[in-house]
């Protein structure tokens, strides 16, 4: 794997466009009646943003003209799948809710800042009963959505460096690569669902997310770190102190949840992966790149530019849905790369390009803002059709 990875890392430009706008990220959406907006007309604009551009049956923001078989498909799917599907689904939350209810009684949460707290660090059998149960409940929850398989890839790059002597520090090795933190693309809500059914992760949340009903709780036995997007304190700087502690302490104890990051800051469309913030490497620790994907024919299920009301319930009528999973071998920085988050972050984005088949874009959350609001314009001239909706773990680049 040296071999391989010595000819993607490089030297880091001397100046990174993404970096620059990260700070404009929180911007509010472009006034559609902007100028700028207006003379962008439909196929430049899809271009120019082409990782946030849905290229599905149902066009643009999920309202494009369906054809005939398509909309008797849907009719089908409303009165047969659809109402089974909620009833199921809402069935498995609602008996993990009371699993982690009955589990965290009596039992006070870990608070690593006034504004953290979780059950993660629990030990005995009510952590076995919380993280085995929230696997098998989540991976139940994707079948029912439609995932009836999931195909995984485990990946295998050359490593030149393993014919000196095998059995040589082998615990030593084992420890120094065990990864701190899970790197991901990020192209829907459903990427959640599948890494708590396959490692069970922390990831980093809205602090709102702690007070939704039923999910609250998951959310704090999931250890989740909490930000709040609006605070324009230094606030930020704390979260990401707790999260290279939580990778850190995940690289030195095994049994410690690791983290779930979503470098790129927001969602695509899964044909691209836009730049990566360097707080998931700030620690300097290993991590383990994943790369999902979704092919689909009729309907595709990353969540770009289509609400999530909209969006859930095509999903919910689709008979059958498809996931594909690429998993990397363990990313251990380098000397140089400990020493430079940026260029850390770039080695690892290339790597998994690469091995994903995906293009890099230099395009970010900004952008996509820009994106967002011309489609209001184009697509719903004198409305609000995509109120931007972000959910619990995107849309964090002002931290990440």
């Amino acid at each position: 794997m040296a071999s391989e990875l010595h000819q993607l890392r490089f030297d880091p430009p001397q100046s990174n466009a993404s970096d620059e706008s990260s700070a404009q990220d929180d911007r509010p959406l472009l006034n559609p009646d902007s100028d700028a907006v207006a003379d962008d007309d439909s196929d430049d604009l899809h271009q120019k943003y082409a990782p946030f551009v849905r290229r599905d049956v149902y066009g643009t923001m999920g309202r494009g003209e369906l054809p005939w078989m398509e909309k008797v498909l849907l009719a089908i799917a409303l009165v047969t799948i659809v109402p089974i599907r909620v009833v199921i689904g809402m069935s498995l939350l609602f008996l993990y809710y009371m699993i982690c209810r009955v589990c965290t009684l009596f039992h006070d949460p870990n608070r690593e800042t006034d504004e953290q707290e979780d059950y993660a660090h629990m030990v005995g059998w009510r952590r076995s009963v919380i993280v085995c149960t929230g696997r098998f409940l989540s991976r139940a929850m994707l079948f029912v959505l439609g995932f009836y398989w999931i195909s995984e890839v485990y990946r295998i790059l050359p490593n030149e460096d393993k014919s000196t002597n095998e059995n040589e520090g082998q615990e030593k090795s084992q420890e120094s690569e065990r990864p701190g933190a899970i790197i991901s693309n990020h192209v829907s809500y459903l990427d959640i669902l599948y890494h708590m059914s396959s490692s069970f992760p922390s990831f980093v949340a809205k602090r709102s997310v702690a007070n939704i009903p039923l999910v609250g709780i998951i959310s704090k036995c999931l250890g989740c770190v909490y930000v709040q997007r609006e605070s324009k304190t230094s606030d930020s700087k704390g979260v990401s102190g707790v999260v290279s502690e939580r990778i850190r302490e995940a690289v030195k104890n095994s049994s410690a949840p690791m983290m779930m990051l979503f470098p790129e800051g927001t969602t695509t469309n899964g044909e691209f992966l836009l730049p990566f913030k360097t707080g998931a490497f700030l620690s300097r620790a290993p991590v383990l790149p994943l790369i999902l994907r979704y092919p689909y024919q009729r309907f595709s299920l990353a969540w770009e530019s289509i609400t999530g009301g909209r969006h859930f319930l095509l999903l919910l009528c689709q008979f059958v849905n498809h996931m594909e999973v690429i998993r990397l071998p363990v990313y251990v920085p380098s000397p140089e790369e400990k020493n430079d988050p940026k260029l850390y972050a770039n080695n690892v984005r290339r790597l998994m390009a690469k091995e994903g088949n995906m293009m890099l874009s230099d395009i970010g959350l900004a952008e996509k803002r820009v994106y967002l609001a011309a489609l209001n314009v184009l697509v719903c001239p004198g409305m609000n059709c995509y109120d931007g909706g972000s959910y619990a773990p995107i849309h964090l680049s002002r931290y990440y």
